[in-house]
């Protein structure tokens, strides 16, 4: 994999030139692995397919650095293709984070590209982080969807619910969209009320995790169980129960603010020092 120490976003690429251009190559939601990377020389990935678009994305140490999306493929050797959930805990955090952004960027365009006003064509302004319709003026930024997600405790236990699209075994903590008109506080009350029926207290923030599938930002918490009984919501929790922590089940990958959330409380438990926030 490349890797690099600094990535900064940037609208525009137009004065940095095109001879060090880094790309980061896309294709239905895929990214274009040739020769272990990830992050390829501009003059190489026009081989991989026919070009659709292009956005600047920034400078990657210095290099102007933009993603390229694919319309079709070549079949050209050693070219394989990589979902971004598939590269959790495979490549390290920076580009990770790049990717993330690649991502989320590219479906922010593919949906924005006619007015939701008055259905002309829209089109990328040069000094910002926008599309623009010239008709009526109307623009559109990316935007993300903050979402709750929260470890509940209880002494050694946690609770660990599933969801019905869940590999069999597999449990994680329990998330949810904050609503218009929520405060983040709220939003967890209710969702954990709604989705096992019980009330918590001592919300404690730990982090936050920008979470590419595709638009979500993940504020993490740790709270304590204060009441009730588990009543898994119908449609949405197939199973929620309370697990000891020398007895977890199969839970999320490390690179998940989930797993994170665990590890938190595990290294607390122990007296160790809290793992950094995955990217």
């Amino acid at each position: 994999m490349r890797s690099f120490r600094q990535f900064e976003p940037a609208v525009s690429l137009e004065d940095r030139g095109s001879a060090e251009t880094l790309v980061v190559v896309i294709h239905q939601n895929q990214f274009a692995m040739y020769d272990g990377r990830l992050l390829h020389d501009r003059d190489q990935a026009i081989y991989f397919g026919d070009t659709g678009h292009r956005l600047a994305l920034g400078l990657v140490d210095g290099r102007p650095c933009e993603l390229l999306y694919l319309q079709d493929t070549l079949g050209m050797p050693g070219l394989s293709w990589h979902g971004l959930r598939s590269l959790i805990g495979q490549i390290d955090d920076s580009l990770f984070r790049l990717l993330g952004f690649s991502q989320q960027l590219n479906a922010w365009y593919q949906t924005h590209r006619f007015c939701g006003s008055c259905g002309q064509a829209m089109q990328l302004r040069r000094d910002e982080r926008a599309m623009e319709c010239l008709a009526c003026e109307r623009r559109e930024y990316p935007k993300i969807a903050p979402c709750i997600i929260v470890l509940i405790t209880r002494g050694d236990q946690v609770l660990l619910a599933r969801s019905p699209h869940f590999p069999p075994g597999f449990f994680s903590t329990l998330a949810g969209f904050i609503e218009p008109g929520e405060s983040v506080e709220h939003c967890l009350h209710r969702e954990v009320m709604e989705e096992v029926n019980l009330e918590v207290t001592n919300l404690r923030y730990l982090g936050s995790q920008n979470w590419p599938f595709p638009n979500s930002l993940m504020l993490g918490f740790h709270a304590e169980y204060a009441g009730g009984e588990i009543v898994p919501q119908p449609g949405e929790i197939e199973e929620a129960h309370w697990w000891s922590v020398d007895e977890l089940p199969s839970i999320p990958p490390r690179g998940t603010i989930s797993r994170w959330l665990i590890d938190c409380y595990l290294a607390q438990r122990e007296g160790r020092e809290a793992p950094p926030v995955p990217a």
